[in-house]
């Protein structure tokens, strides 16, 4: 299976800006503040999964 870098990243990304959200509406409203900080952490997340490189693979591809 060959996944992108950015699929992985892509995948990061939506995870951690729906972990954000979802503690973000915990009170029933979604505030400025709750909006920036689920930008915020979808861009450290693409951010940091971009400057990680993918394992590399086997002689078999595992």
């Amino acid at each position: 299976m060959n996944v992108s870098k950015y699929a992985k990243a892509i995948v990061a990304g939506i995870a951690a800006g729906a972990a954000s959200l979802a503690t973000g509406l915990a009170d029933g409203t979604l505030s400025t503040q709750d909006g920036l900080t689920a930008v915020a952490a979808v861009l450290a997340a693409w951010g940091l999964t971009w400057a990680v490189p993918n394992k590399p693979q086997g002689p078999q591809g595992l």
